[in-house]
């Protein structure tokens, strides 16, 4: 419809509406699933709600209290859905008893609300459910994101996502995968797979594994949320901590990773004065908080190593000691291959590139389709004379790499090297 010259401006934005909707699915979708023990219906009902909020509120305003308004407004579409989808007087009587229900307006800022999308984290990361599905089940029903947004963020067509998400929550109603906090013996664990969820959320946003773009910070910002989110409600789980140091002390370098002309910056190239310095504070005062308590685990310690690198002011200023260090502990705690090429990268900075050479050699085997395995070992094979030995392995790493800045990153460093 086109606007009357003479009419008023909206009110309300698109904007600000889908500003909004971003902030208040999750806790919606949460406290309706509690109340009416389904996913699909609390769904459909809070995307009904903000249906109506977009064409009220531009002409009304916004409400006194959005989340009250949302919620109330949802929950009275739910009940209208079951009246109408009842073919048993059973059903009818149901929606009935839930006007009753305790997700009333007054609750939208309480902390039922909170435990309820604790609840709904929980339910997304069930192990019974593949890691695909809980990290697109998460960003849709805490995150709020579409099945669009989704799909392309991990460069998969919207049809394959969205079968995604109808058999993850399917499998969540059949395999009746329940709605609550897992009982304190199990909680550790269960905390642990909802980490995972999040850092993979963060990943692929921090740097992308395919595509066109290195960096989708969208997907940084909405893993952040989510671990902000996680540190409230479990504040004494110091991995819960750490993670989201770790995600706040990399993404404040954000600004400096790709050059005007989108070429990839590395780490000792970027300009330092443009790092978020109000993200490293906050990163580095919870790095505190978890060296005080003493209870080291992966993620803090990897948090460690990044508030090591946002000490130097310079790249030449960095403490590659400690950072040696941390990744000694860290691989005695995850003695894996990535942490140990992590390892080398330390070493060649301390000891020189043959020292990385040969650190990294036994991880050819295990790391053999690892594009960084080989960029690592081309750029120290270069640095110590072996040019053309390092152009092959270059070439090695080009090959497996499917981002395409970080490719052309790679043959940047590649058509560089001379004889």
């Amino acid at each position: 419809m086109v606007r009357d010259a003479a009419d008023p401006e909206p009110r309300v934005s698109p904007a600000e509406i889908a500003r909004i909707f971003r902030e208040q699915y999750g806790r919606a979708v949460a406290v309706l699933t509690r109340a009416f023990g389904g996913i699909d219906l609390a769904e459909e009902a809070v995307g009904d709600a903000f249906t109506i909020a977009v064409d009220q509120w531009p002409r009304t305003g916004l409400p006194p209290k959005p989340a009250g308004w949302i919620l109330a407004t949802a929950r009275n579409r739910a009940i209208d859905r079951l009246r109408r989808e009842a073919s048993r007087g059973d059903r009818e009587v149901q929606a009935f008893a839930l006007i009753g229900a305790d997700c009333d307006a007054g609750d939208a800022d309480g902390h039922a609300i909170s435990d309820d999308r604790l609840r709904l984290l929980f339910t997304c990361c069930h192990p019974a459910l593949a890691v695909e599905a809980q990290v697109a089940l998460t960003l849709r029903l805490l995150g709020g994101l579409t099945t669009v947004e989704i799909a392309r963020a991990f460069l998969v067509p919207e049809a394959t996502m969205a079968q995604r998400i109808v058999r993850a929550k399917a499998k969540i109603r059949d395999a009746r995968i329940p709605y609550r906090v897992p009982a304190e013996a199990d909680l550790p664990e269960r905390v642990g797979s909802v980490l995972s969820v999040v850092y993979l959320i963060f990943n692929e946003g921090y740097k992308a594994a395919a595509g066109m773009d290195l960096i989708r910070e969208d997907l940084c910002a909405e893993a952040i949320r989510i671990g902000r989110f996680l540190a409230d409600l479990i504040p004494r789980d110091f991995e819960t901590i750490g993670l989201l140091a770790l995600m706040l002390l990399s993404h404040a370098r954000t600004r400096a990773r790709i050059s005007p002309s989108g070429r990839l910056v590395p780490l000792p190239e970027q300009d330092r004065s443009v790092w978020d310095r109000a993200l490293i504070a906050e990163g580095r005062a919870l790095v505190r908080r978890c060296l005080q308590a003493n209870r080291p685990g992966p993620y803090q310690i990897q948090a460690a190593v990044h508030a090591v690198h946002s000490d130097a002011a310079r790249a030449a200023d960095t403490d590659w000691r400690q950072i040696l260090a941390l990744y000694e502990h860290l691989f005695a705690l995850v003695p894996s291959p990535i942490v140990a090429l992590q390892r080398a990268i330390a070493v060649a900075e301390i000891e020189g590139p043959e020292a990385g050479l040969a650190a990294s050699r036994a991880l050819e085997g295990p790391l053999g389709s690892y594009y960084l395995l080989h960029a690592s070992r081309a750029e120290w094979l270069a640095r110590a004379g072996h040019v053309e030995e390092s152009r092959r392995v270059y070439r090695a790493a080009i090959a497996l790499c499917a981002n395409e800045v970080e490719r052309a990153f790679l043959e940047s460093k590649r058509d560089r090297l001379v004889g």
